[in-house]
């Protein structure tokens, strides 16, 4: 019985095969951990960039890692072309694991596999095809930068002249509203990814800031200060009919949405320091989380809809923290770093750190740079 078949017998959810395109053995593979890779050269005209690409997308998935052929389970070969990618996952004794062929560009098809393979193996969403955006300021001004999951194929997105802050991808990684500086005042402009277009849709008098586009990219909570008192809001995904949520004397900011949409949870300093608090998107009174720290800001709402990142103040910096909602239970994760993002996988957080954007892995607690050598990098936003 080989290492895959008995790590079955400790395992409780059963899955298919992902993806079946021959015929050959097939076997029944149970959801599990970290099974590491024994990945072959992957032939082809394209097949040196796919093997660069699969590696890479291996170490960072979590839920895969590299390993040789007296440790590896899974054995992974495969066929690039300059349109295609074909891809094979077996087990040591020969057993099929996944096989499906894939058209398009051969990094975005690399994607994929990986992305199959994750979720077939441990039963996790895959966060190869995900998008990041974030502010940069090297070119004396903060813009907003756009790159892959990992970091490549970097971006700038906007050229304002101005200050662009506060990016907010939606889930499908398409549209992107953030905060614009370019009337004098802050507005929020959306962002069409797939053709650049680009409009203001919130312009109120005062500050328009900090929005979030809801996970069926229908709606947008952000803060507005149009009735005096900035205050947390929901639109339509244009900007009209603004509903206000909040009612209080304090500075209400950072709208993050539950998975199904049907809560936010936010900052607020009406009692001091910032706390966050959760409310329903419909409108109702803001419940006070515990967090069991006095500074608490830039929540952000994992995928899963079991935890929450943020970010609390430590001496003049700051780190991230993260609040289990089923247990109410709080932790540091990274003791120098801002505005953390949940990636789909709800395992896999982003962050920012002076001049680098880092990927950091919430179960192993290893950490990635990403991209550098943009100036100052802050306020990362992740499609799911």
């Amino acid at each position: 019985m080989n290492v895959l078949a008995l790590a079955v017998i400790s395992l409780c959810v059963a899955t298919t095969l992902l993806g079946q395109d021959s015929g050959g053995p097939v076997i029944t593979i149970r959801k599990g951990t970290s099974q590491q890779v024994d990945l072959k050269e992957i032939a082809g005209p394209a097949g040196a960039s796919a093997t660069s690409v699969l590696k890479n997308d291996i170490q960072l998935s979590g839920g895969l890692s590299l390993g040789d052929a007296a440790t590896a389970t899974i054995v992974v070969s495969g066929t690039a072309l300059a349109g295609s990618f074909s891809g094979l996952a077996t087990e040591k004794s020969g057993g099929v694991v996944l096989q499906k062929s894939y058209s398009g560009e051969t990094r975005h098809a690399v994607h994929q596999f990986t992305n199959d393979l994750v979720e077939t193996v441990t039963g996790q969403k895959g966060i190869a095809l995900s998008e990041v955006a974030f502010v940069a300021d090297r070119t004396g001004h903060k813009e907003i930068y756009t790159c892959d999951y990992d970091g490549a194929r970097t971006l700038q997105l906007t050229h304002d002249g101005a200050i662009s802050v506060s990016p907010a991808l939606s889930a499908d990684g398409r549209r992107l509203a953030y905060t614009g500086y370019q009337s004098g005042y802050a507005d929020i402009y959306l962002v069409d990814l797939t053709n650049g277009a680009r409009n203001r849709i919130i312009k109120f008098p005062g500050t328009n800031s900090g929005a979030a586009i809801s996970p069926d990219g229908a709606r947008i909570a952000c803060t507005m200060s149009k009735d005096g008192n900035p205050e947390i809001y929901v639109t339509g995904i244009n900007g009209d009919s603004p509903r206000r949520l909040t009612r209080s004397r304090g500075v209400e900011s950072s709208p993050t949405w539950s998975p199904n949409g049907s809560e936010i949870i936010y900052s607020s300093d009406e009692k001091g320091g910032p706390q966050l608090y959760r409310i329903s998107s419909e409108g109702s009174s803001g419940r006070l989380l515990s967090t069991g720290f006095g500074y608490n800001t830039q929540p952000n709402w994992s995928a899963d809809g079991r935890k929450v990142a943020f970010n609390v103040r430590s001496g003049g910096g700051f780190q991230v923290a993260v609040l289990d909602l089923d247990s109410g239970s709080t932790h540091v994760i990274v003791a120098d770093g801002g505005n953390p993002v949940w990636g789909p996988d709800s395992r896999h957080i982003i962050f920012s750190r002076g001049t680098g954007l880092f990927l950091f892995d919430t179960v192993t607690g290893r950490e990635t740079r990403l991209v550098t050598d943009l100036g100052q990098i802050s306020e990362p936003t992740w499609s799911r």
